[in-house]
């Protein structure tokens, strides 16, 4: 039992839920402290996080599920658990129906208006795992999807949606599909040798790379103009131009003759970049807020 858990936790990379999970919070203390002067509190908390988990871990499942025959056929990617026979598709579709129960039971403790939204969710979902089959568009479909994060963060605990929320919503977006972008660039050969669509395979590493900055670009837009709206303060704007910085090593570490650190620009940077915004704007908040 505990390999078998060793092998779903490898399967969905769990660590990875790094990625979304400091701005699920991030956009819960924001929506809760402009709307009620507060912050959010610990059982809202708590029921994001298991709605997080839900999410990330049907989506990641999904997208093994769809992908096993291709999977099976990308060197990068033969290992993973399904094309090497360590998980069963029917498995791993268990596995998805449980995390997507886990996601209804959590949204249906936070606000009535996540429930009614879970659809769009579980729609862009679900829409992701085959978009490469017919659109290079589907970094931004990844990114329309990971984004809710920090929107179901701030609808979970206000219930609402305004301005701020989508600009924080924008700002992710384009900050997923920007470093996703980058990753897909390893997967070029094979992406063009099985008429698979994406950014690199159909433009070329040059251009995809370039596209990825003018991403980037918009997301510190977006997390500039963030600071506006929400009236936020210099540990907030602090954080933001820690971000920049990261954003701005991410890209200096892959070009088009060498993709040899696509992996440390992929996880470790945006890792850290969502740390960093996450705990800035707490400390910002929270200095405000006292």
């Amino acid at each position: 039992m505990i390999s078998k858990i060793k092998i779903f936790l490898e399967m969905i990379k769990f660590e990875h839920t790094i990625f979304a999970l400091p701005f699920a919070f991030m956009g819960a203390i924001l929506g809760a402290v402009t709307t009620f002067g507060q912050l959010p509190t610990w059982p809202q908390i708590g029921w994001i996080t298991l709605a997080m988990v839900g999410a990330r871990s049907a989506a990641m499942g999904l997208n093994r599920v769809v992908d096993k025959a291709i999977d099976a056929k990308n060197p990068r990617t033969a290992m993973r658990a399904i094309p090497a026979g360590l998980l069963s598709s029917k498995e791993v579709l268990f596995f998805i129906a449980a995390s997507f129960l886990l996601l209804y039971i959590a949204a249906s403790q936070l606000s009535a208006l996540c429930v009614k939204l879970m659809p769009i969710a579980v729609f862009f979902l679900v829409f992701y795992s085959y978009t490469k089959r017919f659109t290079w568009l589907c970094h931004l479909v990844l990114g329309l999807a990971i984004g809710l994060a920090p929107l179901g963060g701030w609808v979970a605990v206000t219930g609402s949606i305004n301005a701020t929320a989508l600009v924080l919503y924008v700002s992710v977006v384009f900050w997923i599909a920007g470093f996703d972008l980058i990753y897909s660039c390893q997967d070029i050969d094979y992406d063009r040798k099985e008429g698979l669509f994406s950014i690199p395979s159909r433009f070329g590493l040059k251009a995809a790379l370039m596209t990825g900055r003018v991403f980037h670009a918009i997301t510190a837009a977006g997390f500039g103009l963030l600071f506006l709206l929400a009236d936020l303060n210099w540990l907030y704007l602090l954080g933001t131009v820690v971000s920049y910085l990261l954003l701005i090593y991410e890209h200096r570490l892959v070009n088009p003759n060498d993709l040899s650190k696509v992996n440390l620009s992929f996880f470790t940077m945006n890792g850290v970049l969502s740390m960093v915004m996450f705990v800035f704007t707490f400390m910002d908040v929270v200095v405000l807020h006292s």
